[in-house]
């Protein structure tokens, strides 16, 4: 009993840890963005543009498209968790989810208000589809998980493209409404920029992540942090440690030849729906290796008690991930937006990255402060009272 009390505490420290990494990765990306408002300061010295722009590649190769993969497999971890928790007690969990999930759909709208690109909307959405893979086996869900995987939608483009060649594509329909953020984003009040994220910003990130396959990811990956959940990978066991070692091994197999083929062979193909088409499958498997890479890394150095030290100062904030997110994007609009600050002006990749430096410093710091004195984060325990709202919990 002691050593299955003890596992369970190990294992959801470090998936806080690792949820708490996510987050911070995804506010340096955020700042570097200047939160969806691409904009490089004129007359910086050269030795600036070039740090600036290291900084831009490295940063967007650790993180972009991988930290809001890592997020979305501990969604599925927790969804499992909360699942598993109710079952033993005999409940079922399924219709409570759904209502949670309408909760941090609402969530997600307060967060959009301030920052178009927000993911709990999408996340609310997606984790729906969730649901009917609750009470199925697992070796049924892992098929459906690596079919969503291959980007079937993508796949079924491309077959039709190789069938009619020459076929004529225009541009996303997403930059359409990307290209409107100058109407509202530079020098406009809160209230119209609120207006312009909830209605045209919306519009952009949902079709961009269409576009971009994230629906069929967002899925997958939640399918398969339930998984891992149900299989008990987190618990800090030799046996889970050699699983994780292969899953390192082996994403780096896989990532390296796919982002080879992405920087070297696709711009060779001729033809453009097809090139386009074959970029976003591709991309998409090649973010997905690499994400695993990040994770199975993370993990890794956790079984470690000099690391684990080290990768706790994670923990508070991945506690407190949903309130974390929106202070984020509270704290980084009103920094960078004509609203506020207006720092997006000054900026480059280098002092933005620095900004998001200190603010997931002032963040971590308050998320230690805060779960010293309370059980749940702000945002989660409104969360957790409105999901058990007329129950006999």
């Amino acid at each position: 009993m002691k050593t299955s009390s003890l596992n369970t505490k190990q294992r959801l420290l470090n998936v806080d840890a690792l949820r708490g990494f996510a987050l911070v990765s995804i506010m340096l990306l955020h700042n570097l963005e200047h939160f969806d408002f691409f904009f490089k300061p004129k007359n910086l010295p050269n030795w600036m543009i070039q740090l600036d722009q290291t900084i831009w590649d490295s940063t967007f190769f650790l993180f972009a498209g991988k930290s809001y993969a890592m997020f979305a497999f501990l969604f599925g971890v927790t969804f499992f968790i909360q699942m598993n928790n109710q079952a033993k007690r005999g409940n079922d969990f399924r219709l409570r989810f759904a209502w949670r999930l309408l909760l941090l759909f609402m969530f997600g709208m307060i967060n959009s208000a301030f920052y178009e690109g927000d993911i709990l909307t999408l996340y609310a959405f997606v984790g729906l589809f969730l649901i009917p893979f609750a009470k199925l086996k697992s070796k049924v869900v892992l098929i459906v998980a690596f079919l969503l995987f291959l980007q079937p939608f993508e796949i079924g483009k491309l077959i039709y493209y190789f069938q009619n060649p020459g076929i004529e594509v225009g541009d996303p329909q997403s930059w359409a409404y990307f290209g409107k953020l100058n109407e509202y984003i530079p020098e406009s009040s809160l209230i119209e920029t609120i207006k312009g994220n909830l209605t045209n910003g919306k519009k952009a990130v949902w079709l961009w992540s269409w576009e971009n396959g994230r629906f069929f990811h967002l899925l997958c990956l939640f399918i398969l942090g339930m998984v891992a959940s149900k299989k008990n990978l987190f618990v800090l066991t030799n046996k889970n440690k050699r699983f994780w070692l292969k899953v390192f091994i082996v994403s780096i197999i896989l990532f390296i030849p796919l982002f080879y083929i992405q920087k070297n062979l696709i711009g060779s193909i001729d033809d453009k729906a097809i090139r386009v088409t074959v970029k976003a499958i591709e991309k998409s498997w090649t973010n997905f290796a690499f994400t695993f890479v990040l994770m199975s890394g993370f993990l890794l150095l956790y079984f470690s008690k000099f690391w684990q030290k080290i990768l706790n100062i994670f923990s508070p904030m991945g506690k407190m991930s949903l309130s974390n997110y929106i202070f984020q994007t509270i704290i980084g609009t009103t920094l960078y937006y004509g609203f506020g600050f207006g720092l997006y002006k000054y900026t480059g990749a280098t002092y933005s990255l620095l900004i998001g430096i200190v603010c997931s410093i002032i963040l971590i710091t308050f998320s230690s402060w805060w779960m010293k004195n309370h059980k749940r984060g702000p945002l989660e325990q409104i969360w957790h009272n409105l999901t058990w709202l007329n129950s006999k919990k």
